[in-house]
C-alpha cells in the first residue's frame, strides 16, 4: 500500500468503505417474527388487561433488568425519553428546581428535564466526553434537584467522582444509560449507581424494540411517582393489596406495547455477546494505534466497562482533526467530527434549537417560570468552551458488529498513515 493519501490520489487502505451501521436492528431475524406472531396469536396486546399479566412481554422486560442490574423496581415504557420524563418525575422535579446535565448527550436529556418543569443547568464534560466531576460541582445550587450523568456512544462516566459530588451535597443521581446498555463500571452495570436508572431501546441502540425504554430504581416513591407519570390510568391496575397513596399524579401515556416489548425480548441474549465483540475489536485498534505522536484516544474512566461501539480520539487542533478525518474517510475509514455532522447534531448543547434560538415561549421556557429563582436566564452557544475544545479536536469511528479483526488492522493502517502524512 502506497504512503500517498487517497484524498491526494492516492490508493486507499480500503477498497470499500467500512462504516458502521445500526447494532440491534440490523441482527433482526425469524427470532423477532415469531416473537410478534406470538403476542398477535394471543390476542393480548394491551399489557394491564385482568386476565394473563404474568404473559405480559413487557413484564418480562421489567424482570430482566430487575435481575441484572439488582433493582427492586424497573418500569417498562415507550421511548428513553420517556423513561428520563417519567425519572424526573419520580424524583419530583418541578417548576423551580434545577438539574445539571452535561453538554454532551442527546438532546432528549435537557427535554425531560425541561418536560418536567426544571431547568436544565449544562456542565462542561473532560476528556471522556462525559461529564467533568469538577464543573459538575461548581454548577450546584441551592435548587440543584437532581444530577443526570450520560454514558456517552457506549464509554462510562467518572462514576465515583460524580457520586461523591452528589453524595456531599446531598442529591440524587439519575444515570442516562441510553448510549451504552450493558455497559459497566468497576464491576457496577451502568444505570445499578444512581438512585434511577434510565435506558433506550431505539433503532440505534445495541439490542432494539424499534421505540422503547425503561427506568430502575430502589427507591419505592420514586418507582410510584414514576408509574403514575408513565400512565395516567395507573390508579385503575392496581390489584387488592396495593400499596395504597396519599399522593396522584395525573400523568401521561407512556406505555411500552406489548409489540415492541416482543422484539426486544427476543434480543436480550445478544447484548453480551455483541459487546464482547466490540471490546475485541476496539482492544485491537487500541494497541495497534498506540504510540502515534499527535494522536491521543479519548480518556475512558474504565475500559473494561466499556461497550465499546465508538473509538474516538483527539488531534492537537479542531483545523487538524478535520483534515485528519477527511482524509480518514477518503482511506474508506468511516469516521466523523462535530463539524461533519457525525458527532454533533442533536447530541452538543449548541444545536438545541428550543434553548439556543430564542424561539422558546416564556410559558413554556422553565427558566423563565416565576418560580424559578436561580441565575440561568437563557442559553448560549459558547457558554461551555472546554466541551467545544474537546468535541472540536475529537475524530470518531464507530464499531460495527460485522467488523472483523481484520477491519480492525485497516483501521489501525488507515489512522497509521493519515497521521505520518499531516501531523
Amino acid at each position: 500500500m502506497g504512503t500517498k493519501l487517497a484524498i491526494d490520489g492516492g490508493t486507499p487502505v480500503r477498497a470499500t468503505p467500512l462504516r458502521g451501521g445500526f447494532h440491534g436492528s440490523a441482527v433482526m431475524d425469524e427470532r423477532e417474527v415469531a416473537a410478534v406472531n406470538t403476542v398477535l396469536a394471543k390476542k393480548r396486546l394491551f399489557r394491564f388487561l385482568a386476565t394473563g399479566a404474568e404473559e405480559s412481554e413487557a413484564a418480562r422486560i421489567e424482570e430482566w433488568y430487575r435481575q441484572r442490574l439488582g433493582k427492586e423496581y424497573a418500569l417498562a415504557v415507550n421511548c428513553g425519553t420517556a423513561s428520563l420524563i417519567c425519572a424526573m418525575f419520580g424524583l419530583d422535579v418541578g417548576p423551580g428546581d434545577e438539574v445539571i446535565i452535561p453538554a454532551h448527550t442527546f438532546i432528549a436529556t435537557a427535554a425531560a428535564v425541561i418536560a418536567a418543569g426544571g431547568v436544565p443547568v449544562i456542565a462542561e464534560i473532560d476528556a471522556s466526553l462525559n461529564m467533568d466531576p469538577v464543573d459538575l460541582e461548581k454548577k450546584i445550587t441551592p435548587y440543584t434537584k437532581a444530577i443526570i450523568p450520560v454514558h456517552m456512544r457506549g464509554v462510562p462516566a467518572r462514576m465515583d467522582e460524580i457520586m461523591a459530588v452528589a453524595n456531599r451535597h446531598g442529591i440524587p443521581v439519575c444515570e442516562d444509560v441510553a448510549q451504552s446498555n450493558g455497559g459497566s463500571y468497576k464491576g457496577k452495570t451502568l444505570g445499578s449507581i444512581g438512585k434511577v436508572g434510565c435506558f433506550s431501546f431505539q433503532q440505534y441502540k445495541i439490542i432494539t424494540s424499534g421505540e422503547g425504554g425503561l427506568l430502575v430504581t430502589d427507591d419505592q416513591l420514586v418507582y410510584d411517582r414514576a408509574r403514575m407519570q408513565h400512565d395516567s390510568a395507573a390508579r385503575f391496575w392496581e390489584g387488592e393489596g396495593s400499596r395504597r397513596y396519599d399522593f396522584v399524579l395525573s400523568g401521561e401515556n407512556y406505555r411500552l406495547s406489548e409489540l415492541a416489548a416482543a422484539v426486544f425480548c427476543a434480543q436480550m441474549d445478544r447484548l453480551d455477546p455483541l459487546i464482547s465483540h466490540f471490546r475485541r475489536i476496539k482492544s485491537q485498534i487500541m494497541e495497534g494505534i498506540e504510540g502515534i505522536a499527535g494522536v491521543t484516544p479519548q480518556d475512558v474512566p474504565d475500559p473494561g466497562g466499556d461497550c465499546c461501539i465508538t473509538f474516538t480520539f483527539f488531534l492537537p487542533t479542531a483545523d487538524l482533526a478535520k483534515r485528519f478525518a477527511r482524509a480518514l474517510a477518503a482511506e474508506n475509514i468511516g469516521c466523523g467530527t462535530m463539524y461533519d455532522n457525525t458527532i454533533p447534531d442533536r447530541h452538543i448543547y449548541a444545536n438545541w434549537p428550543f434553548m439556543m434560538s430564542g424561539l422558546a415561549e416564556e410559558r413554556r421556557a422553565p427558566w423563565k417560570s416565576p418560580f424559578y429563582k436561580g441565575d440561568v436566564k437563557g442559553y448560549t452557544r459558547d457558554q461551555c468552551p472546554q466541551s467545544l475544545d474537546y468535541l472540536g479536536r475529537a475524530v470518531m469511528t464507530f464499531i460495527d458488529q460485522n467488523y472483523t479483526l481484520e477491519d480492525a488492522d485497516l483501521v489501525v493502517e488507515g489512522i497509521r498513515k493519515v497521521a505520518a502524512a499531516i501531523l
